[in-house]
């Protein structure tokens, strides 16, 4: 049976880890079993549960490690608040298109599988996901302050955003047409355009709400 100290301990919880995002991807949380999963890592049922309580807990651990993850490695990314709204919205676009590409698997169950999550759980990753959205409004916020962008609402664009960049792990295959590099451009393109672009001529938006 697996140890929950030392490298042992850690390379077990890696792997139980790696196999439920995998097993949970392909047939959903609902549809995973903790016998299923221990049988993928190669461990006795019992044995999970000295790592993980609870199904949900995993879920939960997955999820919230995804998030904060994600925020450290913007932190890590982030060209600084003294650069320029349009250079912080490139770096911004191209961070989140090669980190999501690199983790379908991690992308897709932080999206569907939020269904599934406890309350408590929910309102956690729901805090964590609001404080990434948030770095992302803030550099609309600047640059729309600044003259930079034109944009009619900031949360609506940002939400816009957001949708279009993730959603690129729906599609996108190694090896396909596009490689990454091409996606990545594309995408930080259409991002850009979308920030410096009023469509207020064409379209009758309604009155930005106090959020």
């Amino acid at each position: 049976m697996a140890r929950t100290t030392g490298s042992n301990g850690e390379e077990t919880k890696a792997r139980i880890r790696s196999c439920a995002l995998s097993l949970i991807a392909d047939h959903g949380f609902e549809a995973m079993s903790m016998r299923r999963l221990a049988a993928a890592v190669g461990v006795q049922s019992a044995a999970l549960y000295r790592y993980f309580p609870t199904k949900q807990a995993l879920l939960a651990a997955l999820m919230t490690g995804h998030m904060n993850q994600l925020l450290a490695a913007w932190a890590e990314a982030i060209p600084g608040d003294s650069a320029a709204p349009l250079t912080r919205l490139d770096a911004f676009a191209r961070f989140h298109i090669r980190y999501h590409m690199a983790r379908p698997h991690e992308v897709f169950i932080a999206y569907m599988e939020l269904r599934s999550l406890s309350p408590v759980h929910y309102k956690a990753v729901g805090k964590l996901r609001s404080t990434y959205e948030g770095i992302l409004k803030d550099i609309l916020t600047d640059g729309s302050q600044c003259g930079d962008f034109q944009l009619d609402d900031v949360h609506v664009t940002a939400m816009a955003m957001l949708a279009m960049l993730t959603g690129v792990t729906t599609w996108y295959q190694p090896g396909g047409g596009l490689s990454a590099a091409d996606v990545e451009a594309h995408y930080t393109a259409l991002v850009c355009r979308m920030a410096m672009t009023d469509f207020t001529d064409t379209t009758e938006l309604p009155q930005q709400a106090a959020r």
